[in-house]
């Protein structure tokens, strides 16, 4: 059976509930360490599928890996092979398919809501009617444009571009519903700097750190259940 590819980009960043996710549905993993220097593969026909996770970089940073990923999910598409991305990996999923990548309104942080659209294409991958608010964790500053094609199935307050699926294929989420108490605690100890800041700033779409702590272990668990039900989705183009 070939491995769905997971590149993790930063610490934070790890991929959470996605490998446990993903073994349930009957699916092996690996886990390609961006973070800790591995390379870029070369040849996306190795892997049943492949999964973008967060960081804090861009996709117009000079790094050489951004371009090389962007490779990669285009020679993915070329042979049918699903591509997902998890927010930084969103952001690099559209801008490998010629979209624009630009700075959100605001900065959105800790849990928002995000709300289902796409009529059947929306309730097929979320499982969800037109108009569900589903709670998603959030930590971005970019966001996307839309690619040619691209069905969005997800809108939010404060960021409108929230999820799409191309080619009823590959998924694009900027939430992080990768989430677990332990990486939210993570991204608080690196990141709760950030978090304190805009909020006292008065951004709208930033929690307090007292409600971005709040009721963590229940929230990430209804985060992985959703995602289980997208994933549950996204397999079925997998090439095992």
């Amino acid at each position: 059976m070939k491995p769905i590819a997971i590149f993790q980009h930063t610490e934070v960043g790890a991929p959470g509930s996605v490998i446990s996710i993903l073994e349930g549905l009957g699916m092996r993993c690996e886990v390609v360490s961006v973070v800790t220097g591995e390379a870029v593969p070369k040849d996306a026909r190795a892997y049943a599928g492949l999964i973008f996770m967060g960081g804090y970089m861009g996709v117009h940073d000079s790094l050489p890996w951004i371009e090389q990923e962007c490779t990669l999910m285009r020679q993915a598409d070329n042979h049918d092979i699903p591509v997902a991305g998890h927010c930084l990996g969103s952001q690099l999923l559209a801008f490998a398919f010629g979209a624009n990548v630009r700075k959100n309104v605001r900065t959105e942080i800790g849990w928002q809501h995000v709300v289902v659209e796409g009529g059947e294409v929306g309730r097929d991958w979320w499982g969800e009617d037109e108009g569900a608010s589903i709670p998603a964790f959030q930590w971005h500053s970019d966001t996307f444009d839309l690619p040619r094609g691209a069905v969005r199935i997800g809108t939010g307050v404060n960021c409108e571009n929230q999820a799409f699926v191309l080619r009823d294929m590959h998924l694009a989420m900027q939430s992080h519903f990768e989430m677990t108490p332990e990486l939210v605690a993570l991204s608080l100890e690196r990141n709760g700097a950030q978090l304190e800041r805009e909020f006292a700033e008065g951004n709208p779409a930033v929690t307090s750190m007292e409600e971005t702590r709040r009721d963590v272990p229940a929230r990430t668990r209804a985060m992985t259940q959703v995602l289980a039900r997208l994933y549950s989705r996204w397999v079925r183009n997998c090439k095992t």
